[in-house]
């Protein structure tokens, strides 16, 4: 069995400090993202080594895109998601940037509901556009190296007639 990564009373939690951001950051650009489990006591953080690494790569990241999501980007994850369902990196991986949390997030908060105000189901991927989607004419452009898993649904869409 394997022993805890940190004591949990010797731990901080809560909201982390601009220092402690700070100590992660200049620790991880010095060495490179190692073993998390050993950064936060060799960085001199109070913290486990799950929090260092979701902080880091949710945050800290440089490269990461903050802000609001774009059309082009809202057009993209819904069509994605027709094609992938919720498979948040593989989708993130198409966005730049932006990570799977987030993009997860979004389409939770946001594109969602969006979708169901709209009329159209997003459980049903076939409703897009009001009409039947193909892979081809949904996603032409994007070069998508997708083998489908024996346990998941199968990733191509059929046009309805």
């Amino acid at each position: 069995m394997r022993k805890p990564c940190c004591e949990k009373e010797e731990t901080n939690r809560g909201s982390w400090s601009q220092e402690e951001d700070q100590k992660l950051s200049d620790y991880i650009k010095q060495h490179g993202e190692g073993c998390w489990r050993s950064i936060p006591k060799a960085a001199g953080l109070r913290r486990c080594g799950k929090s260092c690494r979701l902080r880091w790569i949710n945050y800290l990241r440089p490269g990461l895109k903050r802000g609001n999501f774009g059309e082009d980007e809202e057009d993209l994850i819904i069509r994605l998601h027709a094609l992938l369902g919720n498979r948040w990196s593989l989708i993130a991986g198409r966005l730049p940037g932006r990570t799977d949390n987030e993009v997860k997030n979004y389409w939770n908060s946001h594109l969602r509901k969006k979708l169901i105000q709209m009329g159209i189901d997003p459980k049903k991927p076939h409703q897009l556009g009001g009409k039947g989607l193909h892979i081809k004419t949904c996603l032409p452009d994007l070069n998508l190296d997708l083998t489908p898993c024996s346990t998941a649904p199968s990733t191509t869409l059929v046009e309805e007639s």
